[in-house]
Parts: C-alpha cells; sequence; structure tokens
C-alpha cells in the first residue's frame, strides 16, 4: 500500500555536506537572500506588488503557512509518492511543490473566500461587497477583507497543525491518503469556522458603523476583561497556541506529554495543554508590557493601548519562534547529547534569549531594508508578516528541499529507523515516578517560579538599561 510522504520527515537522513557550522551559515544566507528577493517582489512598500499594507500581503503570507502545513502535515505530500519524494532533485522539487501550495492558496482566498463567502455569505470577505456599502472606501473595503480572512487563517494555524502533533491524527490515523488528509481538513476547518465566529465575527461586526447589532454580539463579550473591543485579544492567545504547537513539535520534541503512556490521556493532555501554554504566555506577556511602560489607558493609541498591547503580545510571541525553527530545521535541535529534559532546558533558554535579540534588532534595523516605518508602534509597522514570510521560506526549504544544497537527503534504513524507534521507546520506558523524578519535577517548579519573579523584578530596569527601540 502507498505511504505517499508518511513519516518522510522523520525517515530521511540529512547529510551535511561541509563540517561545522558552515551549512546552517549557507543555509541561512540563502533563506535570507531568498526572503529579501520576495519581500521586494510582493511586500516591500518601495517594491513590485507592495503588498504590505493594508492586510493583503498578510493574509496571504498565513494562508500560505496553513496550505504548506495541509501538504505535509495534513496530506503527507499526497499525490506524490514516497519514491518520488525520495529521488526528485530538491530544485524539481521545491519547484513543484511550491508551485502547487501557491495555486491551492489562490483557489483558497479568491475562490472560496471572496467567491463563494464574500458574494453568498458574509459580504466582509469580499472587497466589492464591502465597497458597495455606504461609507466604505476602496481602501478599507481591501482592508476590512483581508482582516478577515486572516484572522480565520490565524485560527486554523493553531488548529491544524495541533491535530496531528496533540490528538496524533486521531481517530483517523489508520485512514490512507487522501481520505485521511480530507477528513482532518474537514474536521480541523469546522472547528476553525466555529472559533472564527465566537471570536473574530464580532469584532468584524463592529467595524461598521453603525455596529451590527443583529448579526454579532456588540459590544463584544470581552470588552470588560480585556478592557478593549478589539479582536487583537483574542489574534493574542490564538498566536500563541500556534506557537506553542510548533515548540512542542520542535525544540521540546512533545515533552513532556510524550510521558503519559496511554494514548487518549496523552492526546488530550498534550492538545489542552498546548492551550495552557498559550494563556500563560499571553497573560504574562501582556503583564510584561504592564511593567516595562506601565499600565494601559483605554482610549488612547499605540503602545498606551490595551489593543495594540494585545496584538503585539503575538508579535513578541512570533519573535520566539523563529529561532525555535532555526535551531530544529538547521542546527539538528541541538543539543542531544544530555537527557531529553535537559535538552529541551537549553534549547529553551537559548531560543528566548535569541528570540530577545532578534527582537531589539527588528526594531532596530527593519525601517532600513524591509521598507516598513522607523517606530516601535507605528500604525504602518507589522512585524509579524516579514517573521512568518521567513518560516514560509524556511518550511519550503526544510519540508520541500531537504535543506538543499548544504545538506543531502540520504533515505534512512529499515535498521536506522528501528533504531530510532526502539531508542526512543527505552527512554520513555526508563521514565517513571521515582523520589528523584519527584525532586526534579519539584526542583523544576520552584525553578520557573524564581524565573518569574525575577523577570518581573528585572524587566522596568532592563528596558531602561537598554531602551534602544524608538517608540514613533
Amino acid at each position: 500500500m502507498e505511504r505517499y510522504g508518511t513519516n518522510y520527515l522523520e525517515e530521511r537522513k540529512l547529510v551535511k555536506r561541509w563540517g561545522g557550522p558552515v551549512p546552517a551559515l549557507v543555509s541561512l544566507v540563502l533563506t535570507l537572500a531568498v526572503f529579501y528577493a520576495t519581500w521586494w517582489i510582493f511586500q516591500d512598500p518601495r517594491g513590485w506588488l507592495r503588498m504590505y499594507t493594508p492586510y493583503v500581503g498578510y493574509m496571504y503570507t498565513r494562508w500560505w503557512l496553513i496550505v504548506l502545513i495541509w501538504m505535509v502535515y495534513l496530506f503527507n505530500f499526497w499525490p506524490f509518492r514516497r519514491s518520488w519524494l525520495d529521488r526528485a532533485h530538491p530544485i524539481f522539487k521545491g519547484v513543484v511543490l511550491t508551485v502547487i501550495s501557491v495555486v491551492v492558496l489562490l483557489i483558497l482566498i479568491k475562490g472560496f473566500f471572496e467567491g463563494i463567502l464574500g458574494n453568498y455569505g458574509l459580504a466582509y470577505f469580499n472587497p466589492e461587497q464591502l465597497s458597495k456599502l455606504p461609507g466604505v472606501t476602496e481602501f478599507f473595503a481591501i482592508e476590512y477583507a483581508a482582516l478577515a480572512c486572516l484572522m480565520f487563517a490565524a485560527i486554523a494555524s493553531w488548529l491544524s497543525p495541533a491535530w496531528v502533533v496533540a490528538m496524533e491524527e486521531s481517530p483517523w490515523q489508520k485512514l490512507t491518503q487522501p481520505t485521511k488528509g480530507i477528513t482532518i481538513l474537514i474536521a480541523t476547518f469546522f472547528l476553525s469556522t466555529i472559533v472564527y465566529f465566537i471570536t473574530m465575527h464580532p469584532h468584524m461586526g463592529i467595524l461598521y458603523h453603525p455596529w451590527q447589532y443583529f448579526t454579532s454580539i456588540a459590544p463584544p463579550y470581552w470588552e470588560k476583561f480585556a478592557d478593549t473591543v478589539s479582536g487583537n485579544f483574542h489574534v493574542s492567545w490564538i498566536m500563541c497556541c500556534t506557537v506553542s504547537v510548533w515548540l512542542v513539535e520542535t525544540i521540546w520534541e512533545r515533552y513532556p506529554f510524550c510521558l503519559i503512556k496511554k494514548d487518549w490521556p496523552r492526546r488530550l493532555a498534550t492538545f489542552f495543554g498546548i492551550i495552557a501554554i498559550a494563556f500563560a504566555l499571553h497573560f504574562f506577556l501582556y503583564f510584561a508590557q504592564e511593567l516595562t511602560w506601565g499600565e494601559a489607558i483605554r482610549g488612547t493609541r499605540r503602545a498606551f493601548a490595551p489593543d495594540w498591547r494585545w496584538l503585539h503580545v503575538g508579535e513578541m510571541a512570533i519573535f520566539w519562534l523563529v529561532p525555535a525553527l532555526f535551531l530544529t530545521f538547521y542546527c539538528g535541535n541541538w543539543p542531544k547529547k544530555y537527557s531529553l529534559p535537559v535538552n529541551v532546558l537549553i534549547r529553551t533558554v537559548v531560543t528566548i534569549l535569541a528570540g530577545m535579540l532578534f527582537y531589539i534588532f527588528y526594531y532596530k534595523t527593519s525601517h532600513l531594508f524591509l521598507g516598513t516605518q522607523k517606530g516601535f508602534s507605528h500604525p504602518q509597522q507589522f512585524p509579524m508578516i516579514p517573521t512568518i514570510w521567513l518560516i514560509n521560506i524556511w518550511l519550503v526549504h526544510h519540508w520541500f528541499m531537504d535543506n538543499w544544497p548544504a545538506w543531502k537527503m540520504v533515505p534512512k534504513t529499515a535498521g536506522e529507523i528501528a533504531a530510532d524507534e526502539k531508542k526512543r521507546e527505552d527512554y520513555l520506558a526508563d521514565v517513571k515516578w521515582t523520589p528523584r523524578f519527584g525532586r526534579g519535577l519539584g526542583a523544576g517548579l520552584l525553578a520557573g517560579v524564581a524565573f518569574y519573579f525575577i523577570t518581573i523584578w528585572a524587566l522596568p530596569g532592563i528596558y531602561a538599561a537598554i531602551d534602544i527601540i524608538p517608540k514613533n
């Protein structure tokens, strides 16, 4: 029976063509060059298509991410056979799969959202329908339609991979492709639709004056809690869910949830554990802004406005995801020589520090080479667009092109695959609830609490000492 690309990523062996850090550096330079060239063509306000603002560029960026996830995680590269994935040249494979992803992307945006939903269901998915309303200019018609589409994408970018990573494709894991992919796609799309109507639709209902009381809850139910009517409150925690899924999948290797040996308790713990991690990150990063800049004031704009700060939570989370993916894709998920908990701890610390440096570097330099506006909270500063655009390029390079040219893909032998599986099973079998294990958990809990309070104490002073980011 044809497996298509099932377990292709796990069963391939990427062999470095050169020693040391050279392959990672070569890949970084190459992907940054592709990033900048494509950014100039599609996104840069000084470039060719200039899709950066309104939200059109962001909409396509987010949905391209989801299409890539669908192709690899849900459909396992179907309809391409495993033999083709193993033998095709990385350039040819990358071009073919990328072109297909773009075609699917255009059909999804132009055909489904704008064509079907926008014309026959919800007018705000189609700019032409929105522009017919009194007082809605062409610019805002395009912006609102793109905003609605990308808000749906934000939810799908969390739930689509979460069903594979957390739920392990259950209960459809034994189906063959494309039946399995279509089933999971329909299930996650259905869940995304429910979450969209509960979280994002009320936001769209208040963008037009008068508020659309008949079609949405207005003012939105989160107004008093979040101190804003903006849907950015939901964008924040949903983006944190997206980041948490990939942290669990990459640098954490699904730890500690993989220690749960019974299937359904492990799956449910992972799914809801990802949400719990996301909410912890969501509230902590908002609180960090309160400590750094002072209390948010409703009615103000930009850095002091609650709606911007909720949005910035999601932006800060993305800055953490970028180095985490680079560490996994191009650094072999370093380190690997210690126990899994120690490896996870080191990776987490390294990527947090790298994310903080990347955050500072971005706001200091993005206006120089990306065409964005200088300023920390400028209305035309959307760091999630370039960061996710870069992530998309890395996914194409790592998933479709096997990290070519710095790596060479060699399929693992049956013995190597069995050895890897046995090593993992042996590790999990050795994990037992012993007094030593309990002491380790207790020490980790105390370290986490200490880290939390030290961070709260240190944030204002650190920010005052390295205030190198212009606010406006």
